[in-house]
């Protein structure tokens, strides 16, 4: 565990015992146990953060938008307040089936409606990168994560939900059937959408401080609301895939993103801003990415992470690996830059366990 790490945990650690002190004295409720994952393949095991207590009574009438009583003596009428839900910047969720972490996540979030809005177009991006592998490789995002995230929009009363990338493997045609993404998102209401090269348009960067101009996916560039679902998995340059890292499935040089990687996904970042991020986490690929090809290479965390900022996403998604999220060179230019948060310590962080 490294230093960052160890800091995380006990400062997380020190909240949840408040917590639970408080609780006792109070009568409240216990703590939820953090759920193993489901068995299966045996995969090397690797530490995983311990989820923060549960929110207490006042906390979640907060949370749900509702009065929240003062506590006052007995005999004394309570008073009531009003004050605005205070809502998650981040929401990890655990230990289920993979649409069920993401429609809690969701719903912690404050739903899809927060996201979405009757009559939107709305493109989804996860992270569909070779033709050759199926999702427990974990070279592609999981397909049932994608599924619920375009059954969610539709309720939320998207117009249309196109999902899209543009594999380095293989045909877009032979990726989207082989990861399981195709069939999930049709079983949705959804489209899977092949990116034609005649639709990327060149466009510029105003804020960007290397890459100024670069042709990018039109259907990108005029949705109403763009979620990016990155797969976490290791890369040999960039260290992680993403989502700020996902993002290089938008536009059609790739190549020359390379020449500065780091600054140049922020600078694409900061034109390319997704409404959500949504980091699948179910399994993580540990080593030999992006494409990957050996199981012994998997991990099983059984995790879903969902914000709408996608530094804070990319940070909290870091940690998982054992890493800083300063050691990820985009997440430092994308702090620089002021595309969202990276300071895990100073954002309200809430984790879920789902169970079943």
């Amino acid at each position: 565990m490294n230093d960052y790490t160890r800091r995380l945990f006990l400062h997380r650690a020190a909240a949840s015992l408040g917590a639970l002190t408080s609780a006792w004295l109070l009568g409240g409720c216990g703590s939820e146990e953090l759920v193993t994952p489901s068995a299966g393949t045996a995969l090397p095991a690797t530490a995983t953060p311990m989820p923060t207590a549960p929110p207490t009574a006042t906390e979640r009438a907060a949370d749900e938008g509702g009065a929240v009583a003062s506590e006052e003596p007995t005999g004394t009428a309570p008073a009531t307040s009003t004050t605005p839900a205070r809502r998650p910047n981040v929401v990890v969720a655990r230990g289920g089936e993979p649409g069920a972490m993401v429609r809690r996540a969701l719903a912690a979030l404050g739903g899809m409606e927060r996201f979405v809005s009757p009559g939107d177009e709305v493109v989804v991006k996860p992270n569909i990168c070779v033709a050759y592998h199926t999702y427990e490789y974990a070279a592609t995002t999981n397909p049932w994560v994608v599924g619920e995230l375009v059954r969610l929009a539709l309720e939320a009363g998207a117009k249309r939900v196109r999902v899209m990338d543009n594999p380095f493997g293989g045909s877009a045609e032979q990726a989207y059937a082989r990861s399981g993404i195709q069939e999930q998102v049709e079983q949705a209401g959804g489209e899977m959408e092949i990116m034609a090269r005649f639709k990327y348009v060149d466009v510029d960067l105003p804020e960007g401080r290397d890459l100024k101009r670069c042709k990018i996916y039109d259907a990108v560039l005029n949705a109403d609301a763009v979620i990016d679902v990155p797969i976490a998995k290791h890369h040999g340059l960039a260290r992680l895939t993403l989502g700020m890292k996902n993002l290089m499935g938008v536009i059609s040089d790739r190549p020359a993103m390379h020449r500065n990687l780091g600054q140049r996904l922020a600078d694409l970042t900061s034109r390319v801003r997704p409404t959500l991020t949504v980091v699948d986490a179910v399994r993580m690929l540990m080593a030999n990415g992006p494409s990957g090809g050996n199981l012994d290479d998997v991990r099983e965390a059984n995790t879903v992470i969902a914000t709408p900022d996608i530094l804070a996403a990319d940070s909290y998604a870091a940690t998982l690996f054992g890493l800083r999220p300063d050691e990820l060179a985009y997440v430092q230019a994308g702090t620089s830059m002021g595309l969202g948060s990276s300071d895990l310590e100073n954002l309200r962080i809430e984790e879920v366990t789902v169970g079943g």
